[in-house]
């Protein structure tokens, strides 16, 4: 017979359990509605013992799990498994390695976009330190410089597409810095000392200025005018050779001015993407310019620039 009784302890297995309502007697060998089967250690239920459903803490026996059959198998499979700082440790480690491997791809990223850059802002330094040395007198450096900047001219460019880093604010600086080096530091190669002498030394930097302005043809690989940095290798190259003869220098001034606003064409000194040969000239000049006596590095450059000018598709067209 089903009898209720007021909210007491019942007894189950000779334990107290404290029930806030009423319930049937238990009868030997059975189970209350209100426990669950507890997870053996192999993952399944029902074999390993019971326990009370979880939060609720108020079902669980005065003796805790202890007094439950089947507690020690599921403390232990709790204890297998992997501390929380050890999985901590391992994300922290692989993300701290994924970091490292998205900095050094930044970074190298960072060096393709900006390696012609880097160029073009070292042919403006050059520059700039040519014109310091023309101001202090210091001519043989001031040549020794815009023949470096020569070199740096070729290789940006190439630079930039190869690593197809072509951009506006490249062709900018680009422009810039052969302003400052073919143009305004070249001038002061000519010494002005009087009236006439500044007007040939502006006159020669505003020759630079509108080739650098209006140096596109509208034919591919073509220039029109004489491009600035052969100028400036020729004039460079000429006064090593004699000694800064000023006189012989001017003169060439004037014939690099009719070049370069005579719109004549010129080929795309494509050096560094060209023939072989022409990369052995370049890895010459290189030579020749750092690590040979004045002489030779003059007369490389000055036969170099010679045969561009007068030669300029024979020998320095993309088809040669």
């Amino acid at each position: 017979t089903q009898q209720t009784s007021p909210p007491a302890k019942k007894a189950f297995g000779g334990f107290g359990l404290r029930r806030g309502t009423a319930s049937q007697a238990p009868v030997a060998g059975s189970v209350p509605q209100n426990l669950q089967p507890l997870p053996s250690a192999g993952g399944g239920g029902g074999a390993a013992g019971f326990c009370p459903p979880l939060p609720s803490t108020d079902l669980l026996p005065r003796g805790g799990f202890k007094q439950l059959p089947g507690w020690k198998g599921a403390v232990g499979s709790a204890l297998h498994r992997p501390p929380r700082r050890v999985a901590g440790v391992f994300q922290s480690t692989k993300k701290l390695f994924l970091s490292e491997r998205a900095g050094r791809g930044q970074t190298l990223e960072f060096i393709r976009k900006n390696a012609a850059n880097g160029l073009s802002v070292a042919n403006l330094v050059a520059g700039l330190s040519s014109i310091l040395c023309s101001l202090n007198r210091q001519y043989h450096h001031s040549c020794w410089l815009l023949l470096v900047g020569f070199l740096l001219d070729l290789a940006d460019g190439a630079v930039a597409r190869q690593l197809d880093a072509c951009s506006a604010l490249g062709a900018k600086l680009d422009d810039f810095a052969d302003f400052t080096t073919f143009g305004l530091a070249t001038a002061l190669l000519l010494q002005p000392q009087g009236v006439l002498d500044g007007l040939l030394a502006i006159a020669y930097v505003m020759a630079v200025f509108a080739r650098l302005c209006f140096f596109s043809s509208g034919i591919p690989f073509t220039y029109r005018g004489l491009p600035c940095p052969y100028a400036s290798s020729l004039l460079a190259g000429t006064f090593l050779l004699t000694g800064g003869n000023v006189t012989l220098l001017r003169v060439t001034a004037v014939v690099m001015i009719l070049f370069m606003v005579d719109r004549g064409f010129y080929p795309h000194d494509k050096v560094l993407e060209s023939q072989l040969w022409k990369k052995l000239v370049y890895a010459g000049g290189v030579v020749a310019v750092l690590f040979s006596p004045t002489a030779v590095a003059s007369v490389y450059c000055l036969a170099w620039s010679t045969s561009y000018i007068i030669f300029p598709f024979a020998v320095w067209s993309c088809k040669a």
